[in-house]
């Protein structure tokens, strides 16, 4: 997959201060990462996210933090890969996953959303499901814990003991899928 082809790499999360170290917000803080890698900055776009234009393991890339809510994060990602003229296939998602023990990175490729709106907003921005996704494993949430609270809270003093490690872990899946692609960057990770 390493080539000129340009991608566009989302991170998902909420802006704003309060929301900084929430699970929801993994993608932002994976995308810091992917950013220091890159040696860029993130700055204001007119698409409506933060964006940063660079080279992850060899392969030109934009980095995008939407500046909205994540429940309506489709229109900014959807105006970035207008702009950059990048095609859905060549879209790379970093989100929360509740299906997943913590810490846990799986790619994919299109499929559902799993009750995750700003995938959701995305999906229907773009038009079509069949973009690439990293995600990053955030756990079930304890007793009876509505999710919606759960993904809104800060991760756990253990969790954030962990959470360096996760996001390398998780920056390193993100330019493994640059360089050998989908299949082979799941049969190396999974």
């Amino acid at each position: 997959m390493a080539s000129d082809e340009l991608h566009l790499i989302v991170g998902l999360g909420n802006p704003g201060p309060q929301y900084v170290g929430n699970r929801h917000n993994i993608g932002f803080l994976v995308l810091d990462e992917l950013a220091d890698r890159a040696g860029g900055r993130f700055k204001a776009h007119k698409s409506g996210a933060e964006i940063v234009e660079g080279r992850l393991a060899g392969t030109r890339v934009v980095l995008a933090k939407p500046r909205s809510f994540m429940n309506v994060s489709g229109g900014p990602v959807a105006g970035a890969a207008r702009f950059y003229k990048v095609e859905p296939a060549s879209v790379i998602v970093i989100h929360d996953e509740l299906d997943l023990d913590f810490g846990t990175i799986r790619l994919k490729q299109g499929g559902g959303e799993g009750g995750h709106n700003g995938l959701r907003s995305i999906s229907k921005s773009l038009s079509t499901r069949d973009y690439l996704r990293v995600r990053f494993g955030i756990g079930r949430p304890p007793g009876r814990m509505d999710p919606a609270d759960y993904v809104l809270r800060d991760f756990s003093t253990v969790e954030r003991k962990e959470l360096a490690f996760g996001i390398g872990d998780c920056a390193d899946a993100v330019e493994l899928l640059l360089v050998k692609g989908l299949i082979d960057a799941q049969n190396q990770l999974h």
